[in-house]
């Protein structure tokens, strides 16, 4: 497993980003795909999850009809939009494969995780 996350950026405050987490190594796993979020400052905090199919989402009550995740499998990518950013999501985003086939919230149920893409909010 090879992530690369990317799509971070400086924008204002109301305004979108779309982040994506592309697995460069292609494998045959059906492991659910995480993103995590960090502040300056901060410990890492969980984002949002999605299993392989795409038939189960969690989102961190914070970002919650903001931000949607999704993937598209043949592309083994995941995507994560982001509306109405507010100068509180600003943090390096991180996507990580989890261990397995369920969609967890805590950063010990992944195993491998990509670099990350820096998001800045205006205010």
């Amino acid at each position: 497993v090879q992530l690369q996350a990317c799509g971070g950026g400086l924008v204002q405050a109301g305004g979108s980003l779309r982040l994506s987490c592309t697995n460069s190594r292609r494998t045959s796993s059906n492991n659910a795909v995480g993103w995590f979020r960090q502040a300056p400052g901060k410990e890492r905090e969980f984002v949002a999850a999605i299993s392989w199919r795409g038939e189960s989402k969690n989102y961190a009550d914070s970002v919650k009809g903001r931000f949607t995740i999704s993937r598209d499998s043949a592309k083994n990518t995941v995507y994560l939009q982001m509306n109405s950013l507010e100068p509180e999501d600003t943090a390096s985003y991180y996507c990580a494969v989890a261990l397995g086939s369920a969609v967890v919230t805590t950063a010990r149920g992944y195993r491998y995780w990509g670099q990350g893409t820096l998001v800045t909010v205006s205010s």
